[in-house]
């Protein structure tokens, strides 16, 4: 997504730059040089909308974090027995993150060395927390399996969706959308964890 001097850029397509060169290079090994070479522009043009490459990592991984939890205000994540609630979620986490792919891939990379790194961390475990939560409240219905450990499903529940990252690529030929493949892992899921 390099852009050249004569292109416009909006703080928008800055961040869209930063996120792809964050997540070829890490975070910790991009510096602002990097982000400006990717840019096309100066790093004064690139301070003159940021204080820094922190900043643009937090609204990264805020936009990633946005999308995550305006899942669990959606009213179908609210209403209804915890089950349908829990499979609402799964659906729709999975389309956030094929939907905000690089956002979400390095959310999904931050290890804790900043601020940033650390917020985000803390915030991905509430959100971690909340589903948790439902998953409990679904074994407590009847409709989900006692056997196995709430936070352990949950654990296992979220690798398959993140493991998505890995492999995804949306201009890919014969590319998934996200409701294809947010059925196919409640279907995956669910149907084991059913009573």
């Amino acid at each position: 997504m390099t852009m050249s001097k004569r292109d416009t850029y909006t703080p928008d397509s800055l961040l869209a730059v930063a996120v792809e060169v964050f997540n070829e290079r890490g975070y910790d090994g991009t510096s602002m040089e990097h982000l400006s070479q990717a840019a096309g522009i100066s790093k004064s043009s690139i301070y003159h909308h940021v204080r820094g490459k922190e900043e643009l990592l937090n609204r990264a991984v805020g936009r990633a974090l946005e999308g995550l939890f305006g899942i669990l205000e959606e009213p179908e994540s609210c209403d209804g027995r915890a089950v349908e609630r829990l499979e609402h979620v799964t659906r729709r986490t999975t389309r956030v993150l094929m939907e905000e792919l690089p956002y979400v891939t390095l959310l999904l990379r931050v290890r804790g060395n900043t601020g940033t790194e650390r917020w985000a961390m803390e915030r991905r475990r509430e959100f971690d927390q909340r589903v948790s939560a439902l998953l409990k409240a679904a074994v407590a219905e009847g409709d989900l399996r006692a056997d196995v450990e709430p936070r352990l499903a949950t654990r296992l529940l979220f690798g398959m969706i993140n493991s998505i990252v890995e492999w995804y690529r949306p201009d890919g030929k014969g590319a998934l959308d996200g409701t294809q493949v947010g059925d196919a892992v409640v279907r995956l899921a669910f149907d084991g964890l059913r009573t």
